[in-house]
């Protein structure tokens, strides 16, 4: 029972042989990403392990089917990574981890609304040079503050009911609403109503055709001058380009974002010696009022652990031939 785990780092394979001690599979990991350059390691593998950056498009999984992989485990929940058309007419399966920790991602978004929120990033950095001077550090009370909350699956919930405990209004789109957050009293309303009347908008959905670049141009003229907008979903979500022109022209205050919509060359690498091609991105930077990080929203000890213990287990059924569970098709 062998499993290739590909773009795996130290902290993956210190979980993946933890949890693999009840489970007896046979690891092997591999640094690279898989992609059309690197599938061929893949050889003698009927099952892989795969990250959320990894290239799982139609020349890959060409490339994957004649080297024998029949089957893939995603150690993530999105999936707009895999051409999954592609991969059920050759009979590849994918599976994924549809929840592990929705709390460790609901905890970041909720740090990320405060920090940018009382500017504690900027007083941090203030601070350390002896300047204790609070201009421009001036904040405003979350509570009776109204988020609109875009997606209350498992972290959209999470996230409300740390928002609900602050004392927040809460407005929630969602194709279908969660019994638990209509108990909670959230309000659902379409999506124009959730953008003109949110001071915070928070992102937590998965990204699809139908909803690629839900931030734009013209939802922006919808929102509120001053808006807070907050991403640790999926970067496609957001249009950069109109969030740059929202940013200048003060209509967004402040931006969080994990999650950016060209950062799978980036992520997790360390590029401190390069110069960064990306143009927009770069732009991003400039402005104090945003904070970006790398797609880390996940990254508790908890949610890790629970990672490599639903993927193995995903692996597991697929040797055993045990009822599928969490497989996409």
């Amino acid at each position: 029972m062998k499993l290739a785990i590909f773009n795996a780092r130290p902290y993956d394979e210190a979980f993946f042989i933890n949890c693999n001690n009840k489970i007896g599979l046979d690891l092997h990991f591999f640094e690279a990403r898989m992609s059309l350059e690197t599938y061929k390691l893949a050889e003698g593998f009927p099952a892989i392990c795969v990250f959320v950056n990894d290239i799982l498009d139609a020349d890959v999984l060409q490339g994957l089917n004649e080297v024998g992989t029949k089957f893939i485990a995603l150690r993530c929940a999105g999936y707009n990574n895999v051409d999954l058309t592609h991969a059920k007419e050759l009979g590849i399966r994918v599976a994924r981890v549809p929840a592990y920790s929705p709390e460790s991602v609901a905890e970041y978004t909720i740090g990320l609304m405060l920090t940018l929120n009382r500017k504690i990033h900027r007083a941090y950095n203030r601070v350390k040079e002896n300047n204790f001077d609070l201009d421009g550090f001036m904040g405003f009370d979350f509570h009776n503050r109204t988020v609109g909350v875009v997606g209350t699956g498992r972290i959209g919930f999470a996230v409300i009911r740390i928002l609900h405990g602050i004392g927040c209004k809460i407005l929630a789109y969602d194709i279908q609403p969660n019994p638990d957050c209509l108990a909670l009293g959230v309000e659902y309303v379409e999506l124009p109503e959730l953008f003109k009347a949110s001071d915070v908008i928070t992102l937590h959905c998965p990204h699809t055709d139908e909803n690629h670049h839900l931030i734009n141009a013209d939802s922006l003229k919808l929102m509120k001058d001053g808006v807070m907008i907050i991403n640790t979903s999926r970067g496609g979500l957001i249009d950069t380009n109109a969030v740059v022109e929202g940013l200048k022209t003060r209509k967004v205050s402040n931006l969080g974002l994990d999650v950016y919509e060209y950062e799978r060359p980036l992520l997790y690498q360390d590029h401190s010696n390069e110069v960064l091609l990306d143009d927009m991105f770069s732009r991003l930077l400039t402005f104090p009022n945003v904070i970006i990080t790398g797609h880390q929203g996940f990254f508790t000890h908890d949610a890790l652990e629970s990672i490599a213990h639903i993927t193995l287990e995903n692996v597991h059924r697929f040797y055993t031939e045990e009822p599928p569970q969490n497989e996409l098709f």
